[in-house]
C-alpha cells in the first residue's frame, strides 16, 4: 500500500484541508478491495444504526457517535452486496509539525522510521477514507467539536467553522460511517 501510494504522490495534486496543516489527496482506488465505509441511511438499514461513546486512546475525551453495525448490515448477505468497493482513497495528511504537536500533548513518542530514525516526510497520512467520489465529504460534526478542545484532549485545536459545521450536518443527518 505504501509504496503505491508513494509512486502516486505528487504534492500539486495536494487539496486543502479544514485547517493549514491538513490536506488531502485522492487516489483512485485500482489496487485495493477497501469497501466505502460510509452509507445513506434508509428505511431498510436504519435500524442497523448505533451510538456509543468512545475515544481512540485514553487520553482523549470519550465522545458520542453514530454509526451502522456492520454485522447487522451484513446478516444473511455476502460483503459486496451492502458495500460497493471503493472508487477513490482519501489520503487525509497532516504536516508533520502538527502531527509532533499533537504527539506530544498527548504524551506520545515522536515517529520514526523503521530504522529508528526520526520521521522527516513533510507529510503524514492520518485516516483514509474509501469512497467513491474524489473530494472530500464532510467532517462529521462531532469530529469537529472534537478537533475544537484542543490538543490536550485529542483534538487539533481548530476552532468551529459554523458555516462548515451546518454543512457537515446537512451531509450528517442523511449518512453514517460503518463499523
Amino acid at each position: 500500500f505504501e509504496q503505491v501510494v508513494n509512486e502516486r504522490f505528487d504534492s500539486s495534486n495536494l487539496q486543502d484541508g479544514y485547517a493549514p496543516f491538513c490536506k488531502h489527496i485522492f487516489i483512485e482506488n485500482d489496487f485495493t478491495d477497501a469497501r466505502v465505509c460510509v452509507l445513506p441511511i434508509t428505511k431498510e438499514n436504519e435500524h442497523c444504526l448505533r451510538s456509543k461513546y468512545e475515544a481512540r486512546n485514553g487520553k482523549e475525551l470519550p465522545i458520542l457517535s453514530r454509526y451502522f453495525d456492520k454485522e447487522l448490515l451484513l446478516k444473511g448477505k455476502d460483503e459486496s452486496e451492502v458495500f460497493p468497493v471503493a472508487k477513490y482513497l482519501d489520503l487525509i495528511l497532516y504536516s508533520r509539525e502538527q502531527i509532533i504537536k499533537e504527539n506530544a500533548a498527548m504524551g506520545k513518542e515522536a515517529a520514526t522510521t523503521e530504522e529508528g530514525e526520526a520521521e522527516t516526510a513533510p507529510w503524514g497520512i492520518v485516516s483514509i477514507k474509501a469512497q467513491d467520489i474524489p473530494k472530500e465529504l464532510p467532517m462529521t460534526p462531532i469530529t469537529a467539536m472534537r478537533n475544537a478542545l484542543g490538543k490536550d484532549h485529542g483534538g487539533s485545536g481548530v476552532p468551529i467553522d459554523r458555516e462548515k459545521y451546518m454543512e457537515a450536518h446537512e451531509y450528517w443527518k442523511d449518512h453514517a460511517t460503518v463499523t
